[in-house]
């Protein structure tokens, strides 16, 4: 590093800059970093963006990470049946993980290993069919490694660009942002393939490759940007002043 920027910073201010054109959609962020990136994306570059509790309340104004959120500030109230609504209209944008995701962003939280007998049993689809149905999805990998970026799922919970395109008008509304890593961003190119955005500052393009499990171009690829003084005070005095955020990413 150059600064005393910490990895987990960087990767806060990259999960907020998807908000940027979100306008007044309800945020969804499953992490300690994207929970994060959106509640600084709500006090900087995206004001319109709505915030929860993680449960039935919709806060103008949340408490720093790790207090109580009764010391927040509450403007409406969602009961769980009204979220189905919410995400069937696309009004909502998800911040997911992902225990696996494959070179055209399908992704897998389901199971690792064969259907009809898997080595592990993971946490179930949950909410990806729907999410990536019906709104934008972005994802956080907090440990990049060739685990977790694989050439083939071992089962599709969240919907990648090629299928989506396989299914027709039925995923009309199908759209994969950027997926955030400890060690990079990327997107997605004209085909739908998973491509380098950016690389952290510190990591090098042959970490990045070494650490995926297909094929990616690195020649020529930026430095994610360092979060401003702004952001940087945010995060360390009012969002997350006890520093949970290293528990994540460890600086």
């Amino acid at each position: 590093m150059t600064s005393d920027v910490t990895r987990a910073e960087i990767c806060i201010a990259a999960c907020a800059d998807n908000y940027r054109e979100s306008g007044e959609v309800l945020a969804h962020a499953v992490g300690i970093v994207p929970t994060l990136g959106a509640r600084l994306a709500k006090r900087t570059s995206a004001p319109d963006i709505v915030l929860s509790d993680g449960e039935a309340f919709f806060m103008s104004e949340l408490p720093p990470l790790g207090t109580s959120d009764a010391a927040g500030v509450v403007e409406g109230w969602a009961p769980f049946r009204r979220i189905f609504d919410i995400v069937a209209t696309g009004r909502r944008q998800s911040i997911m993980g992902a225990s696996q995701i494959d070179r055209y962003g399908n992704q897998n939280i389901s199971l690792i290993g064969d259907w009809a007998r898997p080595k592990r049993q993971l946490i179930g689809v949950r909410g990806a069919p729907g999410n990536t149905a019906n709104h934008r999805v972005d994802y956080w990998i907090a440990k990049h490694s060739a685990r977790i970026f694989v050439d083939s799922v071992d089962m599709v919970s969240g919907v990648g660009n090629d299928r989506a395109k396989a299914a027709g008008a039925a995923m009309r509304f199908h759209h994969l942002g950027v997926i955030v890593t400890n060690l990079a961003v990327f997107d997605y190119d004209v085909e739908g393939r998973v491509r380098v955005r950016s690389i952290h500052p510190g990591v090098t393009p042959e970490e990045v490759r070494e650490n995926t499990g297909f094929d990616i171009d690195t020649d020529g690829v930026p430095a994610t940007r360092l979060p401003d003084a702004e952001e940087l005070r945010l995060i360390r005095e009012e969002l997350d002043p006890r520093g949970i955020r290293s528990r994540e990413v460890p600086a």
